[in-house]
């Protein structure tokens, strides 16, 4: 944070200020999560529903923290802020943080691949600006107000992810963030179970166009069949819109501004594609799959929409990288395993097949169930045994009721299968699968995030 003390977060909360007779020493952070004080940082004490935040006022204070936001009032061993709504002054507080700032703010939106197209667009902005971007997975209302309020003096760009689970949600988001530049990734199968359907999903996200700053860029795939239904109609009119696209279909006829030609692949190694359209440049790109192209031209879009040159665009993608369980590779005792674990639905599990796909050895996929995917789930999870046939996977391992559909839909095919079930089948799996592992195999590890499968990511690792 900058120029924010006490009595000026009081005002942006519309708070009551308690013990805060400093008025000059500024915020240096904003938390939620106590274990993440630092000096002068401010608490937020959310009341949740196994932990309270006000149980931690006074450690806040032992570490470190400047004041706190409460809503609860008590004996506090420090400066505090009382609010009638802890998460809605936080809420407030991003709000007006926002409102101050003067550099970019990049929204990355879509339903799959947004945390690897934020990574790809911050590598390519940091060749030429201090880039602060979204840690984890603080994606919604209560993680983008602290990615915005992370920002310093010293940085000169954001990059931020905005996930949203039902309609309303993008509303309060957009209106938190503001984005000069939006990038729409795909419009894919999740979520369903609150939108609806692909059109319900595209409304639902499309609530943050009411919300851009001036002069604003919408950056938009143009593969994906509803995304390209965003015509200039639909944006402000001082909003410019930018297209970008892998497909051979739109090299051929009808080119996006930042159009992927040529593009090979280098199997677990990467892809290699050159970007024809507003730029010209030949790019490799350090992530396998033919997704990691598409995110790679949507962040050639972004940086040249800042003005970024060639040379650091190029140099940005080939810098590329993934975080924890999202196609993370680790290499443990011979074997490769793709940690892409944090979240699935079926989008992105066919992308992890592909990317699977292309390893040299034997290729091993354990999947788990997905969530909220409404009341096709059970065909939406079988319909998935065409990628494992597509892709040449040698081994399916499933883990729950629903994935176990694709094991049995590949019955007579030449894949070996077995299912597991119930609250020790992670366990059971990896009883099975450690002595059957050589060298020279990749494993994808695949699942919704409430399947916690990183235990089978770190029982593989060990």
């Amino acid at each position: 944070m900058k120029n924010m003390s006490l009595d000026k977060i009081a005002s942006a909360v519309g708070g009551k200020p308690c013990k805060c007779d400093d008025t000059k020493t500024n915020a240096q952070g904003v938390v939620f999560d106590n274990r993440l004080i630092e000096k002068d940082y401010i608490f937020i004490a959310i009341p949740g529903e196994r932990v309270d935040g006000h149980s931690f006022v006074n450690k806040a204070f032992e570490d470190g923290a400047l004041g706190c936001i409460v809503e609860k009032d008590g004996d506090y061993n420090g400066p505090y802020i009382l609010v009638d709504s802890t998460k809605q002054a936080l809420i407030d507080l991003a709000t007006y943080y926002r409102s101050q700032l003067t550099i970019p703010i990049v929204g990355i939106i879509g339903s799959v691949g947004k945390t690897s197209t934020k990574e790809m667009v911050a590598s390519v902005l940091s060749e030429e600006f201090n880039v602060q971007k979204t840690k984890g997975n603080y994606n919604n209302d209560m993680g983008l107000p602290i990615t915005l309020l992370s920002i310093k003096e010293e940085h000169e760009a954001a990059v931020v992810e905005m996930g949203v689970s039902d309609f309303g949600e993008m509303d309060i988001l957009g209106a938190i963030a503001r984005p000069d530049i939006v990038a729409f990734t795909n419009i894919g199968q999740c979520h369903l179970e609150n939108f609806g359907t692909r059109d319900g999903i595209l409304k639902g996200k499309t609530e943050v166009l009411s919300h851009l700053n001036s002069n604003a860029t919408v950056v938009i795939n143009k593969d994906d069949d509803k995304l390209i239904t965003i015509g200039a109609d639909r944006l402000p009119k001082d909003a410019k819109l930018v297209t970008y696209s892998v497909s051979s279909a739109n090299a051929k006829n009808d080119i996006a501004m930042y159009q992927a030609t040529d593009v090979s692949n280098l199997g677990l190694e990467g892809m290699k594609a050159k970007i024809i359209g507003e730029i010209e440049a030949d790019v490799t790109i350090p992530l396998p799959g033919e997704h990691n192209v598409s995110n790679a031209m949507c962040a050639a879009a972004v940086g040249h929409t800042l003005g970024e040159s060639v040379d650091s665009i190029v140099k940005g993608i080939a810098k590329a990288s993934t975080i924890a369980g999202r196609s993370n590779f680790i290499k443990a005792g011979g074997v490769t395993i793709i940690d892409d674990c944090y979240n699935a639905n079926p989008a992105s599990v066919r992308a992890g097949l592909q990317v699977l796909g292309m390893a040299d050895g034997r290729k091993i996929a354990i999947l788990g169930d997905m969530g909220e995917l409404g009341e096709d789930e059970l065909n939406l999870h079988r319909d998935l045994y065409k990628s494992v046939l597509d892709n040449k996977i040698d081994i399916l391992l499933t883990v729950g009721e629903l994935s176990s559909s694709i094991a049995k839909a590949l019955d007579g095919e030449n894949v070996i299968t077995k299912s597991f079930y119930g609250d020790d089948g992670k366990e059971q799996l990896l009883e099975y699968i450690k002595p059957e592992l050589k060298s020279g195999d990749t494993i994808l590890v695949k699942a919704s995030h409430f399947m916690n499968f990183p235990v089978i990511v770190e029982g593989l690792k060990s």
